[in-house]
């Protein structure tokens, strides 16, 4: 059944569109991620289906009867209550409807069974009941219990007041209650972004099984695979929805965005030959008709853009100075908060270039380990050293909330960037999506995912060759976590991280620390696996080393194979041929230019009365004259055929 229903929505931020006549309908059995680079507007969307924002333009319909319920990103007020009260909030609409029932019980007690009022009674008091099973009511004490474990919730926790907790903690309650609402309609906006590998999990597990329709933003790929049957990406104000998983939306939208490059570089060349010919030959008389032909195919070129957010970006961060071998070493580190111990006896060793992952559930040691390794946190036991010039940069959620400046974003980074860095600013700032006039953004108005970038550019132009990151993706849309992916894949210095992203953590991770909790009164268990990501899954899962998810190959038979590969080596014979023509075109281009200053300077000599009066002197220029005009009618032919080809050539490859 439809839920909601968009049809030509519009929606402006003064002169900006976020959204341009968007249309989509959600249903009641859909799993829906929306996806798009940060600001595309997803987060607009979903506060529109909720009916938080009223649109510009066209038509939001919502199915009568239906409840939706919206989980923002950030800003939820912890409500003044205990947890376990603050999660039976979610009952507060069926405890009216259970009222509501005792109050029809009364008055059927006193209707007679041939009141005109008894059947209309009756049929409110059987539908009342049907809500209030499908609301779970006779069974929330278990339902709260469930909900609130699964999200990582201790027992000892269910009488804390909620304004106790910390923000992460903050909109666990808040998801923990909507999902304990159980609307028809669940808009998630973020939900894994403070929730540790375990809880992940546990709310994965949730939506798979949920009765009503899930619309989730997330940045977490292994979560969003396992979970939604849809993609629908917002894209340049504009909505398209992919059926299938998050990995088959990519796959495709990667095959798209290949064809759409290609495209785009074939018309640079078009729009580049065209260029050329008209400025060799503007001034040229006779070449007049041929320049006014060029002119017009170039005025009717509709021009493919290429989205910077779709473009394919790398980045190297600024080479670190130079760090001994051994960067850290640890001897029996212990941490406590008063009586309670955290972790104990923790030896390690982390040589030049490692890149080190922390992973265990939230509240087993992993922030607290990163504080002590980045000299933030001194009150531990143990000893721990560090090599010769080895430099700490930290980061860590808090870091994006002290970036208050009232400066702008390239004057942020120009107040810590050193002088041999200031001109690589630019190039830096885009690699990380900062373009245009978005570099002179105040940072004061920077949503998450654009102060957090700001954050880990500024740590890395001090050039620290330790970075330690506590949860660097947070916040970050999935093409940023890949830039930085690969950034901190090729840092030539140290990195200890925190992340709660497997894709992240399959990309970056060169040694795994795992802290697996005992027991509350217990210290946590640590222990060190010398491999990536994939090798801890193995050695913890029983899986098969190197064994990856891949799409089955049931459907693509070897013809198919066969013909894709004939493909390809079709089109990479054509890009050979292409660019074997553009050469041999760039060289005629150049020798008919000089074939016509040599004819302009035989016609200047011819018309010298010293020499035309000379008939000794006429012959042979004459004779010259001929031959380089027979030459670059040669040459011209040629440049035709190679011009015929090219315009063939494009055209296949299309």
């Amino acid at each position: 059944m439809t839920i909601a229903q968009l049809t030509d929505v519009s929606l402006q931020f003064g002169a900006h569109t976020v959204l341009d006549t968007v249309s989509l309908t959600i249903t009641d059995r859909d799993r829906l991620a929306l996806a798009g680079h940060n600001g595309s507007g997803k987060s607009c969307l979903m506060r529109i289906v909720a009916g938080e924002i009223t649109p510009d333009g066209g038509v939001v319909a919502r199915a009568r009867g239906r409840t939706v319920a919206y989980l923002p990103q950030t800003g939820v007020a912890p409500p003044q209550l205990e947890l376990r009260g603050a999660a039976e909030r979610a009952f507060a609409h069926a405890h009216s409807m259970q009222q509501r029932r005792v109050e029809l019980e009364q008055q059927l007690a006193e209707h007679g069974p041939r009141d005109p009022h008894t059947q209309a009674l009756l049929d409110e008091y059987q539908e009342l009941g049907e809500a209030l099973e499908r609301s779970g009511y006779d069974t929330r004490e278990a339902l709260i219990d469930r909900v609130l474990r699964g999200l990582g919730f201790q027992d000892s926790d269910f009488a804390r007041p909620c304004y106790e907790f910390s923000g992460g903690w903050q909109m666990r309650v808040a998801l923990a209650r909507i999902l304990l609402e159980a609307p028809d309609l669940l808009l998630l906006d973020e939900p894994t972004n403070y929730l540790d590998l375990e809880a992940r999990d546990w709310l994965l597990q949730f939506i798979r099984t949920y009765p009503g329709g899930v619309v989730i933003v997330s940045h977490d790929r292994y979560f969003l695979d396992h979970c939604i049957t849809a993609v629908a990406e917002l894209f340049l104000g504009r909505v398209r929805r992919y059926t299938g998983n998050y990995t088959a939306y990519r796959e495709q939208r990667r095959r798209e965005l290949e064809q759409q490059r290609e495209a785009w570089e074939r018309q640079q060349l078009e729009i580049e030959r065209l260029q050329r010919f008209i400025a060799r030959f503007r001034y040229n008389a006779s070449k007049a008709q041929l320049v006014q032909s060029r002119i017009k195919q170039l005025e009717k070129i509709e021009r493919i853009e290429l989205p910077d957010s779709l473009k394919q970006v790398s980045i190297r961060f600024p080479a670190p100075e130079r760090s001994a071998r051994v960067v850290l070493h640890a001897e029996r580190i212990a941490k406590r908060y008063g009586e309670l111990p955290v972790f104990q006896d923790l030896s390690l060793t982390l040589e030049r270039g490692e890149k080190l992952a922390l992973v265990g559930p939230n509240g087993s040691g992993k922030s607290s380990l990163l504080r002590i390794i980045a000299g933030k946190d001194m009150g531990y036991e143990g000893e721990l050293t560090h090599g010769s010039g080895v430099t700490r940069g930290y980061f860590s959620q808090d870091d994006i909330e002290r970036i208050d400046s009232t400066g702008t974003v390239i004057e942020e980074l120009e107040a810590v960037a050193s002088y041999d860095l200031q001109p690589r600013l630019r190039e830096l700032l885009g690699a990380f999506l900062f373009s245009g006039d978005e570099i002179h953004k105040p940072v004061e108005v920077l949503s998450g995912g654009e102060r957090t970038r700001v954050a880990l550019l500024k740590l890395v132009l001090y050039r620290h060759n330790l970075l330690v990151l506590d949860e660097p993706t947070n916040h970050l849309d999935m093409h940023s976590q890949e830039i930085l992916q690969s950034a901190l894949r090729e840092y030539a210095g140290t990195v200890v991280f925190v992340s709660h992203d497997r894709e992240f953590l399959s990309g970056v991770a060169t040694k795994v620390l795992e802290f697996a909790p005992v027991s509350p009164q217990e210290p946590v268990r640590s222990t060190l696996y010398p491999g990536d990501y994939e090798y801890y899954l193995w050695k913890t899962d029983g899986g098969t080393l190197g064994q990856r998810s891949q799409p089955s190959a049931a459907n693509s038979g070897f013809a198919a194979a066969t013909t894709n590969n004939r493909a390809r080596l079709e089109r990479k014979a054509l890009k050979a041929e292409l660019s074997r023509i553009e050469r041999e075109e760039a060289e005629i281009l150049e020798l008919v230019e000089e074939l016509e200053q040599r004819r302009q300077q035989f016609h200047r000599e011819l018309a010298d009365p010293n020499v035309y009066s000379n008939g000794a002197l006429v012959k042979p220029l004459t004779e010259a004259l001929a031959q380089a005009e027979h030459h670059h009618e040669q040459q011209m032919a040629r440049w035709q055929e190679l011009d015929a080809r090219l315009s063939e050539i494009l055209a296949e490859l299309d």
